[in-house]
This record gives C-alpha cells, structure tokens and sequence, in this order.
C-alpha cells in the first residue's frame, strides 16, 4: 500500500488505533467521543449517524433508510434497515401513474433507519443506547456553524422543495436556507431526538412518534397506518461476496445495488482488464462498458428477495459474466440491454476499534432532503418509493410491504477471511461505480484510502452519459473520445462524484492500526487516537 498521496487531494490520510471517518466533522467527532468514553466501533458508527441527521440534513434524516456490514472480530454481519411501502400501495393506487414521483408522500416508504439504530445497539453495542444522542440532541438545540458544502446543498434543494409539507416551517429561516458559518438549530428535532433515546426507539413505530407521523400524513396527503409502522423492523442478512484478484468484495444483497459493482467486477475480470495500464483510457473504456452491462441487469432484474425472479447467483455466475464480457469491444463504446442468465441525498460512514471490530454504515434520504415532507418534530421523510417500477410484472414493481429498490450500498473487502477494508461511496447510482473504482485502485494499484478517494472519478449519470471530473487528465478524456464515448467534463466545484469514506487495516490485524481517508469533495473529516 502506497501511503504517500499521489493525487494531491490537499488531504493525507490518519493512521490511529481507533478511527471514525464521516462527511462532516462534528459527526466524526461525537463518533469518536463514544470510542473515548468506552464504547466499540458499533457505539461510535452509531454516534455518527445520529448526529448526521442534525448537523447535515441535506443527505439524510430520521425519515430515511440505512444499511451496515459489521465485522465483529471474527465474522461479517449484514444488517437490512430499509423500509417498506404501506399497505395502501397496490398497482392500483397508483394506476393513474406511468412512473413514481420524484417528491412528495406517494414517494414516501416506512422510515428504517431507527430500527437500524436499536438493531445495531441491541446486538453490537457496549455504551447504553440514549448516550449515543448526547451530541446529536446538543447540537439541534443549542446550534452549530453549517459548513460550506451543506450550505451549497441546502439552498440549492428550496426551488424544489420549499412547497412539500412542513419543509419551509423547518429548514429555511425567512425563507432561506443558513448560509455557511451560520448558526442552525433545530429545538423540536432535539425532543424528537430525546422521545428516540428515551423509549429506546419504540416510539418512533408503535408510540407518540408513530401516531404524529400517521397523524400528519392523514393531514397531507398521505396514507401512513400505525399497522405500517408496527410491521417494521430492520433484517439481518448474509452479506453478498465476490472474489476479486484475492480480495473478497461483501456488499448487501438485493434489495440493496452493491451487486452491481459485483457484475462489474466480474466482467471486467473477465475482459482482462489489467491488460491495460491504470489511469489509461482503454481501462476507463472497459470499467465504463462493464458497468452498463451491470446496471441493465440490476435495472431489470433486482428487487425486494422475496420479489427477486432471478436468483443472485445467476447474476454473479462467472460463465455468465464471461459471456457478458464478450460483448464489450475493446475499441469501441456500445449500448446494452440487460443478459440473459441462467436462472435456478446521502450519508456514509465507517468506524474502527483498537479491538478489531470495524463497521461500515449507511444511511439517506435519498435525493437530497428526500421527499421535502417533513413531520412535526424534525422528521424529513426519504423518496425511497420513487424507485419502484410501475410496469405490471416487473420484480421491483410497487406493492404492499414491499422494499423498493436501493442505491445506498455499504462495502467491505476481506483479504483471506480476515478484515482488509471497510469503505463506501455515497451519491445515487454513483455508489456502485465509485465502489468499482475504489476497489480496483485499492487493489490493482495498491492505493491507500485517502489517495483510492482522492483519483479522479467518472460517472455514468441517470440517462446514461458519461461524465467525468476536471481533474481527470485531457488525455483520458481524448482517449475516451476517440474510443466513441460522448464525454462530459463536469466543473471543478461539481458535487456529482461522490463522497467517500474508508478505513482499513495496515497490518494482518487491528494490532498494527488502521489507515482511513475521508473524501476532499465534501466536508468531512477522518480522525483517530
């Protein structure tokens, strides 16, 4: 692993013992606050999150959905905190629709991301659950400074946002949204925040939280029961892994999207993408192809697993992947429809301890604040739902109780059965691309975390374009071109890329420390002891 950072991000990376690293500072803090006071990675993790949704609302909130991979010093553990759609979502609710919304209450899924919370604490956690809102409620009642990035996000959410549901009431202050430096509070999330600690979650879905948030949506336009909170509860998982040149890639199976950078991989390994040097044109080209590939068969066939047609296995089979590898040409860019196997807004977040428990977590509102429908007490409900299908027979076609289908992706690495990396890139479908771009520089350019993050990213967008950064050099960019891609140069200040977060071990074990990076493009801070 090269220590030194090679791409002049303007950040070196932290090597401590203990570590927590976060997009914004005051969340990382708090996380390693917990780790000071006793706690373990899964108490500090926790800390983090729940801070985030005070001192970053423009990513996630109580209202939104989290996911987590926790190695516990001896095994992977997943952890499923999605929610699901309320029972008034059948077809037909929906039937004068063609697609979901993007905004508003038909966007709106049961919240799980504090089921998550109790989840984790219950089976990991050492510190008692209410002392890891400590700094959280602080800071929503007493305020703090908003910095630079969240500032830019926050403002440029009101056009779009400003006429949803209780969100002018909460976020903008005579209209506008803080600008950067200026102190925000946010009092009745802070007693929302203490109704969380004080019942141990409880109230949030079956409580006083539940009945206000039933109670408004009935107000609003809504359609939330009790019944729909009471049947929510987060679901352990068996992680998803892939082998990949000796590391093993762990990500949250369906309906998570980490298996998209599984396909990837896979077909990329197939392709003998090594062939070609790192940073080259040719490789880019190949990791573009790939990841299209990837993203017509998630698109088509991933879901909910109860839904889920196709089984995942199928999706990873390296016959399957070889032949989908087949189809790229090598010099020139195509288009792609989904194979035919053989069938049988963001926050992210990771913590290490000096005793070998790493974690790696996830939580969103997805686009943005979400929704824009924020509940009395703080409440920014996600969109979630705006990415179930509306098309009669689709696997991920809209239902009752149903998991819509999820960008937000938590990644680990494993080296031999034993911890390497605990890593994610937040940012929509960003998520899998960065973590295919991560990976290949962690492992095929043995990078560390802060210098994989800080390398200049690409990206296909939602309608499939190619974008890539200003820092990405002009012969890249040429060589793409001249390899038939229609490449977008985005601005330098462009926050299109992705935040991204990683931890990982500098020796065989905890014992010799750990190496972490926190990405440059946002606010975020990675720190230790």
């Amino acid at each position: 692993m090269l220590i030194s950072p090679p791409f002049g991000g303007g950040r070196a990376p932290v090597l401590a013992r203990n570590i927590v690293t976060s997009s914004q500072p005051l969340a990382t803090q708090a996380g390693l606050e917990a780790l000071q006071m006793g706690g373990n990675a899964v108490d500090a993790a926790l800390a983090t999150a729940i801070t985030l949704t005070v001192v970053e609302p423009t990513m996630n909130g109580l209202g939104g959905d989290g996911f987590a991979l926790v190695w516990d010093g001896k095994k992977l553990h997943g952890l499923n905190a999605s929610g699901r759609a309320p029972a008034a979502w059948t077809p037909e609710y929906f039937s004068n629709k063609t697609v979901m919304d993007p905004i508003g209450w038909k966007t709106i899924t049961v919240p799980g991301v504090v089921s998550g919370w109790i989840t984790l604490s219950r089976q990991f956690g050492k510190l008692p659950f209410e002392q890891l809102f400590k700094r959280a409620i602080q800071y929503a009642e007493n305020g703090f400074p908003v910095s630079p990035v969240i500032a830019r996000q926050w403002r440029e959410a009101i056009p779009i946002l400003k006429d949803q549901p209780g969100f002018s009431e909460s976020f903008l202050i005579d209209g506008k949204a803080p600008a950067a430096g200026q102190i925000w509070s946010f009092p009745a999330q802070a007693k929302t925040l203490r109704e969380i600690a004080d019942t141990q979650g409880e109230s949030f879905y079956t409580g006083k939280l539940a009945q206000s948030m039933v109670d408004f949506a009935g107000a609003t336009g809504g359609c939330f029961t009790m019944a729909d909170f009471a049947a929510n509860q987060a679901d352990w998982v068996e992680p998803l892994a892939f082998d990949y040149e000796g590391f093993t890639l762990h990500e949250i199976p369906p309906n998570g999207s980490g298996i998209v950078a599984q396909i990837a991989l896979g077909i990329l390994q197939a392709a003998n993408v090594k062939q070609y040097p790192a940073n080259s044109a040719q490789r880019i080209h190949l990791q573009v192809e790939a990841m299209r590939m990837a993203f017509a068969d998630a698109y088509a066939y991933v879901s909910d697993a109860k839904s889920m047609v196709m089984p995942v296995g199928s999706l990873l089979d390296r016959d399957y992947l070889a032949s989908r590898a087949a189809l790229i040409n090598h010099q020139q860019a195509g288009s792609y429809g989904a194979g035919d196997p053989h069938s049988g807004g963001t926050v992210y977040l990771c913590a290490a301890d000096d005793n070998g428990m790493m974690v790696s977590y996830i939580q969103s509102n997805f686009k943005g604040f979400g929704s824009g429908v924020v509940a009395p007490g703080g409440i920014a409900f996600h969109n979630r739902g705006m990415s179930f299908s509306l098309v009669n027979g689709h696997p991920n076609q809209v239902a009752p109780g149903k998991r819509p289908f999820h960008t937000i992706i938590p990644a680990f690495l494993t080296k031999g059965n034993q911890p390497a990396m605990a890593f994610g890139v937040m940012g929509g479908n960003m998520q899998p691309q960065g973590h295919l771009q991560f990976v290949m520089r962690f492992i095929d350019e043995y990078l560390n975390p802060q210098a994989c993050s800080d390398a200049p990213r690409w990206r296909i967008d939602d309608l499939g374009k190619l974008t890539v950064e200003a820092s990405m050099p002009m012969s890249v960019v040429d060589g793409l071109t001249a390899l038939g891609h229609e490449v977008l140069v985005m601005p330098a200040n462009s926050l299109d890329f992705g935040s991204a977060q990683a931890i990982a071990l500098l020796g065989q074990d905890a014992s010799a420390g750990y190496i972490a990076g926190s990405d440059h493009r946002r606010d975020g801070l990675a720190g230790g002891f």
